[in-house]
C-alpha cells in the first residue's frame, strides 16, 4: 500500500513539473491543471522577484521556457523558498544549454543579483567580542566583516539593463564589495585591484596588520614610494569601517612582519 502510494505520489509530481509525463489514472485534467500553474506560477513568480534584471532582460515567452526548463528538470536540494534563487544559480551553472536567447553574462548577472538576496538574509553575525571596533587600522589586523564578500566579474553587471547589453567582456575584470551594514541594508561598492588585493590578504591572513599587508601590496606592485600605498590604503581601510565592511581590529593579533 504504502509503494503504491509513493509511486503515485511521484507520478503526480512528475507530471505537474513536466506536463508531458502521463499524469496517475482517473484525475481530471481540469483538476491537475489548477495543481499544474499554482506550482508553477510560485516558482517562476520567486524567479523573477529574485532576478527582476534578469527577467526583464527575456521576452515573456522566452523567459516562461527558461523558468518551465529549471522547474522541469532541476531537482532541489533545499524545501525552503528562499533559497531557490540558489537552486536557479546552480542550475545555470552546471545544467542549463545556453540559447541563441541567453546573453553572455548570464551566469554573471544571475550571480550578482543572488548576492543582495543571499546577503540580505544571511545568519552571519558582525558580534565579535575579539574585534575592537576602534582599534588602529595601520598598527592592528584589520578584520573584514563576514557579512562582506569581495566579488569579481567579466562583465559590468551593476550597470546592465534592458538598455545596456553589452556583447563583450570588460579587458579586465572589475571587481566590487558586497556587504550588509548596520542598517541591515546590501551595498555595494566599485573597488579597484589594489583594494580588491587587500581584501583578500586580510582573509587569508588575517592576524597580519594592516600596515603589513600594505606592505606586502607595495612590494608586489614594486611601488617606488610604498607610504603612498599605506596611506591610500589606510584611508580606504577607513572608510570600509565607517560604512560597515570592516568591523575593526582583531584584538591580541600578533603585528606581524612581512616574510
Amino acid at each position: 500500500m504504502t509503494e503504491h502510494f509513493q509511486h503515485l505520489q511521484q507520478r503526480f509530481a512528475g507530471h505537474i513539473r513536466e506536463p508531458s509525463v502521463p499524469a496517475p489514472p482517473g484525475i481530471e485534467d481540469r483538476r491537475l491543471a489548477v495543481y499544474r500553474e499554482l506550482f508553477f506560477n510560485n516558482v517562476e513568480g520567486f524567479l523573477a522577484s529574485g532576478f527582476p534584471v534578469l527577467r526583464s532582460l527575456y521576452a515573456d515567452d522566452v523567459w516562461l521556457v527558461l523558468a518551465r526548463s529549471f522547474f522541469a528538470h532541476h531537482r532541489c536540494r533545499t524545501p525552503y523558498f528562499l533559497e531557490i534563487a540558489e537552486e536557479f544559480l546552480a542550475w545555470l551553472e552546471r545544467e542549463h544549454a545556453a540559447s541563441a536567447d541567453d546573453p553572455p553574462f548570464l551566469l554573471e548577472l544571475a550571480h550578482y543579483e543572488w548576492v543582495e538576496l543571499a546577503l540580505s538574509v544571511a545568519e552571519d553575525t558582525t558580534d565579535m567580542p575579539d574585534v575592537d571596533p576602534h582599534g588602529d587600522l595601520l598598527d592592528g589586523a584589520p578584520v573584514l566583516s563576514p557579512l562582506a564578500w569581495p566579488l569579481a566579474y567579466r562583465y559590468p553587471v551593476q550597470h546592465i539593463g534592458p538598455d545596456h547589453r553589452p556583447m563583450e567582456p570588460l579587458p579586465e575584470a572589475q571587481h566590487l564589495l558586497a556587504w550588509r551594514d548596520d542598517a541591515d541594508q546590501v551595498r555595494f561598492m566599485e573597488i579597484n585591484a589594489v583594494t580588491a588585493r587587500l581584501l583578500t590578504l586580510m582573509q587569508e591572513r588575517p592576524d597580519d596588520s594592516g600596515r603589513v599587508l600594505l606592505e606586502m601590496i607595495a612590494a608586489e606592485l614594486g611601488h617606488p614610494q610604498p607610504q603612498v600605498v599605506i596611506d591610500g590604503g589606510h584611508a580606504i581601510l577607513a572608510q570600509l569601517r565607517e560604512g560597515g565592511a570592516v568591523l575593526g581590529i582583531r584584538r591580541g593579533a600578533r603585528q606581524a612582519a612581512r616574510d
